[in-house]
């Protein structure tokens, strides 16, 4: 790893306790003030800021413990609780939208008076704070659970511009439905991205592989490596944000040339695929298994 990556994974872990306690901060004044006028919005907003608060301090504990080495127990280390805490956090997510159509839809059956100048000034308080804290997160390194705080904050901050959307509408015209219909609207944008960060979280921890690498491009050019005559039982996994592994069997016509094959190997691996822990079998063609697979055959060095 290198020291600029190094740096801005630092600084990425650093932007998640500053981004916690700014968000903290400014939760309980929109909550109080949400009440105050009467605005689910304004409300939704405000509890959208206390999950975020949880979530990001579940980031933060998670960007720590990650960072814990390998031991006897977890001989990989704990990179994988990142990918736990973008999860969480996708659930809370979730559960948040869920609450809040909920609440909309009985709001448009019901109306109720909403306060629009308070609504007004405390969105747009709040969607500077979100945009500060955004800027703060995306100046490090975006792993998987730094972007689900991320997540988080650009949904509070669709949020607030959702409140104050409704603030003005209601100022302006006096039109009550504004509020929760927005609210559906911002919860329905919130809930795609949910969605999209939980279905990357779990491919990473059903070992799928690694978005942006393909597994046949990456047989293929390792069999076409001089010295390698197939490979199978080809496997690749994410340990964590920026660790993927690889394991393989690797055909040879001879165990002679294994030490120049497998530097070469390791060497395509790293360069082209970002791939650097990297574990290989080699095989002679006397032992290599007979059947492989229909996978295994396209990654067979052409001839």
């Amino acid at each position: 790893m290198s020291a600029h990556h190094s740096h801005d994974a630092e600084d990425g872990h650093n932007a998640l306790p500053i981004a916690l306690v700014l968000t903290l901060s400014f939760a309980g004044i929109e909550a109080a003030a949400g009440w105050w006028a009467g605005s689910l919005a304004l409300l939704g907003d405000a509890g959208h800021m206390l999950t975020d608060s949880l979530a990001l301090a579940l980031a933060t504990l998670a960007a720590r413990v990650a960072r814990t080495p390998p031991s006897h127990r977890h001989s990989f280390g704990l990179a994988r609780i990142e990918v736990l805490a973008a999860l969480v956090n996708a659930g809370f997510m979730l559960a948040l939208v869920l609450g809040l159509s909920w609440n909309a839809v009985a709001r448009l059956a019901m109306p109720r008076p909403v306060a629009g100048e308070i609504v007004t000034w405390v969105a747009a308080a709040g969607l500077a704070l979100n945009i500060a804290v955004a800027w703060i997160l995306m100046r490090g390194t975006q792993d998987l659970n730094t972007r689900g705080a991320l997540l988080h904050v650009m949904g509070d901050a669709f949020g607030s511009v959702a409140a104050l959307a409704s603030g003005l509408i209601v100022s302006y015209t006096g039109w009550m439905q504004a509020d929760p219909l927005l609210t559906l609207v911002i919860g329905a944008l919130i809930l795609a991205s949910t969605l999209r960060l939980a279905r990357e979280a779990l491919h990473t921890l059903l070992e799928g592989v690694p978005v942006g690498i393909s597994l046949p491009d990456v047989g293929k050019r390792m069999a076409s490596v001089n010295g390698v005559l197939s490979v199978h039982d080809l496997h690749i996994w994410s340990l964590g944000t920026g660790r993927t592994a690889l394991s393989a069997h690797v055909v040879l016509r001879s165990l002679d040339q294994w030490q120049r094959v497998l530097g070469d190997l390791r060497v395509l691996l790293h360069d082209e695929f970002g791939i650097e822990h990297v574990t290989l079998q080699p095989e002679t063609v006397d032992a290599r298994v007979v059947t492989l697979g229909p996978l295994a055959a396209t990654l067979r060095r052409n001839r």
